[in-house]
């Protein structure tokens, strides 16, 4: 019995010692394109890693987004407020309580973890050393080719079996998107082109006259005359508001925007923008430190939605960048710093406009997603978000359009369309070019369809028609018809005129008609507001039904990569320029509908 006893004992030690299930790989990336391996990872390197925990019930919220984005649903425009969004997708208890528990095994106390407002993301700050235990990974240096930037990764990671229900995924580990502003293009104004000056001859179209120098040059004026806005004049009684994200140390010069004002709205001129700075992000106005892409992306929003407040966000700790071995970049998931900080506010913007993206292939499918349901909380508290869709074709960003290989990293190496991030997600709007009046798609207007999201019951009817129409056997297998397609809408994108660093210039890329369609969307959330009615909100259900009739179909142009010609535009819907450019006329009757 002594012998039995003694048994027992030892068996329940045993067990006790016993890890409670073995590491299984939680995410594993194939080596990525362009990036070669330079060394382990230093140990000591401090790297913050962001732990997702599953939303417990984003079903249901997916669920609510849609009805109170259905103009044809009963509560149509009834947003869910802050605390209601936040319970739909916190983790089961059970979730949160298993990693408190696992990293408590690590020596990761419950002082070391920051958490999102809704719990569903736990951030820890640890050694490399460390991370490298718990994932049972090994972490090393990787310079990117083209631009000899530094990052710190692994290409795999694992969890404990019984964890993998609890944690959807850690980053930054398999990442190696790099976030970049769209492809723009920016020229001087000593370009004979950037007159604005009118000779007083202009081009008809069904809704009115359009100066002829709006074909070589954009400004506020020419907006508003292509868009049929024209008169309008928008309030700042009913608390309507614009934001502007900006990442990469993007700064918004302020002497630059007063500048913009003189030469383009002088009644804004004196008016502040209100900048915000998030996980570090910078303001700094020293003229070196300008960034074109931010002074295109307020100068334009905020100028067409004048007098509403605008804000720019400044978010920090993004980027890869040229480092050497011993300080890499180990953090490049500016969304979800961003996201953090927005949903966290109680009172946001009804109006939000991003221009930066990479190649949905690079973002890892699980990441993609994660953030995607970030902006889909965002819609259901009633903002629009636009994203600019790229300005690569039906191409990857880093390359000429005529040059593309456009390969997948999946290991395969197959010639396939590559789609844009965040362009692809579902639960935004996103935003496409154009250019010359009457307008075309301007050739590098990215579109195409996602690899990752399938497509959205909203989009059925107009995609379905643009496929049909298309030549049976074009371009097979190198995309995917079943995917969410894009872009939604487009708006002019080249030769928009800014100032930056004390002088005019000219700008092109969907960085710019991503601004001037959120311009047109903050008019149009003016007017509902003045109303009495809620925010627009999520746009897409309204856009692709009774909104698709306060759009100006563009039928010319195409947008070339991967040595195709890339798909063509035509009448209806089409992935080069959406659904069209706005007629803000039409909208605003569309939204301000009596039956709403």
């Amino acid at each position: 019995m002594l012998v039995l006893a003694t048994f027992l004992v030892a068996l329940a030690g045993l067990s006790e010692a016993a890890p409670q299930s073995a590491h299984k790989v939680r995410e594993a990336v194939h080596t990525p394109r362009d990036w070669i391996k330079l060394g382990a990872a230093p140990a000591e390197h401090v790297i913050p890693l962001r732990i997702a925990l599953p939303q417990s019930n984003f079903d249901a919220l997916e669920r609510h987004l849609y009805e109170i984005s259905d103009p044809e649903h009963a509560r149509y425009g009834q947003h869910l407020s802050k605390e209601e969004v936040e319970e739909l997708v916190a983790p089961h208890p059970h979730s949160l309580n298993a990693v408190n528990e696992w990293l408590a095994e690590h020596g990761i106390p419950e002082s070391d973890c920051t958490r999102s407002p809704a719990q569903d993301w736990v951030t820890v700050r640890i050694p490399v050393s460390k991370a490298e235990a718990i994932l049972d990974t090994k972490f090393h240096m990787w310079k990117h080719v083209v631009d000899d930037d530094v990052v710190l990764r692994t290409t795999s990671y694992s969890l404990p079996e019984h964890m993998h229900e609890h944690i959807e995924f850690v980053q930054p580990t398999t990442m190696f998107s790099r976030i970049k502003n769209h492809r723009t293009t920016f020229r001087w104004s000593e370009d004979q082109a950037i007159s604005t000056e009118s000779d007083g001859s202009t081009i008809s179209l069904d809704y009115g006259e359009v100066d002829t120098s709006c074909n070589k040059t954009i400004t506020l004026s020419c907006l508003k005359q292509l868009y049929n806005a024209v008169g309008y004049k928008a309030s700042a009684k009913h608390g309507n508001e614009i934001g502007l994200t900006g990442y990469l140390e993007q700064n918004a010069n302020l002497h630059d925007l007063q500048l913009f004002y003189q030469d383009q709205r002088p009644e804004a001129v004196n008016s502040t923008l209100k900048v915000t700075l998030i996980n570090g992000g910078v303001n700094s106005q020293n003229t070196s430190e300008i960034g074109a892409e931010a002074n295109l992306d307020v100068q334009f929003a905020a100028g067409q939605a004048y007098p509403a407040p605008a804000t720019f966000w400044s978010t920090g700790g993004s980027p890869p960048y040229k480092a050497d071995a011993n300080t890499p970049s180990d953090s490049n998931e500016p969304y979800t710093e961003w996201l953090d900080y927005v949903l966290a506010q109680w009172k946001l913007p009804q109006t939000i406009s991003t221009s930066y993206g990479d190649d949905e292939q690079t973002v890892p499918e699980a990441y993609a997603k994660r953030a995607c349901a970030g902006f889909a909380q965002l819609g259901a508290r009633g903002v629009s978000l636009m994203f600019s869709s790229g300005d690569a074709g039906v191409g990857d960003g880093d390359s000429d359009p005529t040059t593309q290989t456009c390969f997948t990293n999946d290991g395969r190496n197959v010639t396939r369309f590559i789609p844009s991030f965040p362009a692809s997600c579902p639960y935004v709007t996103t935003v496409g070019g154009t250019y010359l009046v009457p307008e075309v798609a301007v050739p590098f207007s990215a579109g195409g369809f996602s690899n990752y999201f399938s497509r959205p019951h909203y989009q059925d009817f107009a995609v379905e028609e643009y496929l049909r129409k298309l030549p049976k056997g074009t371009y097979k297998g190198l995309y995917n018809p079943k995917g969410r397609a894009f872009p939604d809408v487009s708006a002019q994108g080249v030769n928009f005129r800014i100032f930056y660093k004390g002088r005019a210039g000219l700008i092109d890329g969907t960085s710019a008609s991503s601004p001037a369609f959120a311009g047109i969307v903050s008019l149009l959330n003016d007017a509902r507001l003045s109303h009495g009615l809620p925010p627009l909100g999520f746009l897409n259900p309204l856009l692709y039904s009774r909104g698709v009739h306060g759009f100006n179909d563009i039928t010319k142009g195409n947008n070339p990569g991967c040595g195709t010609e890339g798909f063509n535009a035509t009448v209806g819907w089409d992935p080069v320029t959406g659904l069209g450019t706005p007629n803000f006329g039409k909208l605003k009757e569309i939204v301000l509908s009596h039956y709403w």
